[in-house]
């Protein structure tokens, strides 16, 4: 059973329009069938009185996985959109004229850190050195094994491998080793904050985002977010992908361990082969029969998940002065904050908040002499969500926003579109309505994850932020490459 093999992908979001163009380009029969208006997953777009928003991801980072994933088809990431490299890559707010900007430039980045702790870039040196060591190991090896069992790890260079980019140490630890100033540490563990833990919890061997952050720097693709779609989409479908659009999946029929076909409301799509690309929980627990489930909901109680947010669309009558394309706000205490939604659960009592402009690198998402904001506070996922809490927050928010960096915004809303848990749920079945997938703690990292494998059922693997090899777009899209290597390997 080969070539004229039916695949089915359920969601197009980043790891299934990988995994159906991947496949496609093997010569299988490949159709992506997505419950939503519009595919791309969480990388949406929402268009509101001339103001065009990114729903979802708003961060380019690790910019060599979108080279790689387009080199695969003959193609380069400028074939389709116009990349651009922001300096300064983001702002960290402190307080009240209270800021660090995080120059693109590393002799800039070296005097930075030199202003806020003598003799720092020193060890700036060697934390990046090691930052980019990991990055290069995780990225050529560990990244793209299908962590099906602990056997994969187990060949000894792997396992000093594993000791020397720090699998076992926490982040925090590794951090202190070299740097003394609060706010050189807050920006160093930042990253790893939306990797679903505290930097107590997460390896050290996530100081490669370090390098993915300050070594290969923030980008924009001009246009926005959704210009990665797009570029996708347009891949996809010339490899002879078929999506689907407006179609939800609602049963996976199963005879004898062997996925026969998807019910849809428009009608049944008989398959030789299924690809999860949707939220592992919902279709496992949902779409699949109990005895071919690999998990009971017990198990899934039990994960650890990354975070949820509160973001909030906002399409301003005026331009602000002052703010970057990228800014955070830490100007409350970032380990009460993880406290709350990692160790108690529960709405923030002094919420850390991000805001993207996009209007300052590219017009193109406001109407002339507008302005486009997007916020975001982490929450726990799982939380209790309603209009009022939304909007007492948006108020806590807004109270800090105005008077830190000095800009009115209430009032000047011509948008405003708030955005939580219960949406999450409902467009994409999310677990627990988090936003950025499973938690990458220890105890949760490569063959520790939700296995890829169907393990009752021949014909079925997942893929996406809940299994291998985690959260994030550039991990979703190489979910996608391994599970479409997978796929061929067991029709083959």
């Amino acid at each position: 059973m080969h070539q004229s093999s039916r695949v089915h992908v359920i969601g197009s979001g980043f790891a299934g329009l990988a995994a159906a163009s991947v496949l496609a380009k093997k010569g299988y029969q490949v159709t992506i069938i997505e419950k939503n208006d519009q595919a791309g997953g969480r990388a949406s777009v929402w268009k509101s009185e001339g103001f065009k928003f990114d729903m979802g991801p708003s961060w380019y980072w690790m910019p060599d996985v979108f080279e790689n994933y387009f080199a695969l088809f003959g193609k380069k990431v400028s074939d389709f959109y116009d990349l651009k490299r922001l300096d300064p890559g983001y702002r960290i707010y402190f307080g009240k004229q209270d800021w660090m900007d995080i120059p693109a430039n590393m002799q800039e980045l070296e005097a930075l850190f030199e202003k806020y702790e003598k003799g720092s870039s020193v060890g700036l040196r060697k934390f990046m050195e090691q930052a980019a060591y990991k990055y290069k190991t995780a990225m050529s090896d560990y990244v793209f094994r299908p962590s099906h069992s602990i056997t994969e790890f187990i060949d000894i260079r792997m396992m000093l491998e594993s000791l020397r980019i720090h699998m076992l140490k926490p982040m925090s630890k590794h951090v202190r080793q070299y740097f003394t100033n609060p706010k050189l540490i807050q920006l160093l563990e930042f990253p790893v904050l939306f990797l679903g833990a505290t930097a107590q919890k997460i390896p050290a061997m996530y100081s490669l985002m370090n390098h993915a952050d300050l070594a290969m720097g923030t980008w924009y693709p001009m246009g926005g977010m959704n210009e990665i779609v797009k570029a996708m989409v347009k891949v996809a479908e010339a490899q002879g992908v078929k999506i689907i659009l407006n179609t939800e999946v609602t049963s996976i029929h199963i005879e004898n361990g062997t996925a026969k076909s998807l019910t849809t409301a428009k009608g049944n799509f008989e398959t030789d082969f299924v690809v999860a690309a949707g939220d592992y929980h919902y279709i496992e627990q949902k779409l699949i029969a109990p005895e071919y489930r690999n998990y009971n909901e017990s198990y899934w109680d039990k994960r650890v998940m990354s975070p949820s947010s509160l973001l909030f669309y906002v399409g301003l009558d005026h331009q602000i002065e002052g703010i970057q394309h990228h800014n955070l706000f830490f100007d409350e205490d970032l380990d009460q904050h993880a406290k709350e939604i990692y160790t108690q659960p529960q709405w923030p009592s002094k919420p850390l908040f991000y805001v993207s402009c996009t209007t300052k690198t590219d017009l193109s998402g406001a109407p002339e002499g507008k302005e486009n904001l997007f916020f975001l506070i982490p929450l726990a996922a799982g939380l209790e969500d309603s209009d009022e809490l939304r909007e007492k927050y948006y108020q806590i928010m807004m109270d800090r926003f105005e008077s830190i960096t000095g800009q009115k915004i209430r009032g000047h809303e011509l948008v405003k579109r708030s955005y939580a848990m219960n949406d999450f749920t409902a467009d994409y079945h999310s677990y627990k309505g988090n936003a950025y997938g499973l938690a990458n703690t220890l105890s949760q990292t490569a063959f520790f994850k939700p296995a890829m494998r169907a393990k009752k059922i021949k014909n079925l693997l997942f893929t996406g932020q809940l299994t291998v090899p985690g959260p994030g777009v550039p991990p979703s899209l190489i979910s996608g490459q391994v599970v479409a290597q997978e796929v061929e390997k067991i029709l083959n």
